[in-house]
């Protein structure tokens, strides 16, 4: 895709968020992965290695961030690009910061739209960073052709809670932070939480922050898609 395109989407899609711009695109074959969880889960660390193992399987991906606005002055920090500016002059990668603007779900308002323009660049990934999620914000999924749930250790009660909503969406399901103690419990909480749904989805671990198990996860995404 050339320069001038993704700057042009760039534009659109602000556009959009500012509500200016009504558009109509013919969309691509992207796949949308969406990374969603609790605040502090590593999610936004968890992003950037997952976009250097795209980029080494020689896929192009599209990065849209959800940050959390102020309730007061409905401002953002949109810091979740400081932990992905590793990528910051690959032409292959494009990451965009959106304010959740009081949105509830985890999404912003224009992020389907947002999705839609990424797509039809041709971006062959379009990864959705959520804003940190409770039980019932499960706006990702229905974006997302594959949503990964991210929690850490020692999140007991968080898993609990999240039996009743997000967790009857995720497909795959990450305990982040691996090294820290009680990961492997967290891993089983998940795997019984899940067999008390019914479902069958992956449970994984990894660490961020040393890229440890994220290749791991790249491959099971992967073969989910594959599946569909």
């Amino acid at each position: 895709m050339l320069p001038a395109d993704v700057r042009a989407g760039a534009r659109l899609i602000s556009r959009i968020e500012a509500g200016e711009a009504a558009f109509d695109v013919v969309t691509g074959n992207a796949s949308v992965v969406g990374i969603t969880g609790p605040p502090g889960a590593g999610k936004s660390t968890l992003v950037d290695k997952v976009i250097t193992a795209y980029r080494m399987r020689g896929q192009t991906v599209a990065v849209l961030a959800v940050d959390p606005s102020s309730p007061f002055t409905g401002g953002a920090v949109l810091g979740d690009r400081i932990r992905m500016r590793s990528h910051a002059g690959d032409r292959g990668v494009f990451i965009r910061s959106m304010a959740a603007r009081g949105q509830l779900g985890g999404l912003a308002v224009a992020t389907p739209a947002a999705i839609r323009v990424l797509d039809s660049l041709g971006f062959d990934r379009i990864i959705v960073e959520t804003v940190g999620v409770g039980q019932s914000e499960i706006a990702v999924a229905a974006s997302a052709d594959c949503t990964v749930l991210v929690s850490t250790p020692n999140a007991g009660d968080s898993v609990q809670a999240m039996k009743a909503g997000v967790i009857e969406v995720g497909d795959v399901f990450v305990v982040n932070k691996s090294d820290l103690p009680g990961a492997q419990v967290t891993a089983r909480s998940l795997r019984n939480a899940l067999g008390v749904t019914a479902r069958r989805a992956p449970v994984l671990l990894t660490r961020a922050d040393r890229g440890d198990g994220v290749p791991e996860l790249v491959g099971v995404v992967e073969r989910f898609l594959d599946a569909l």
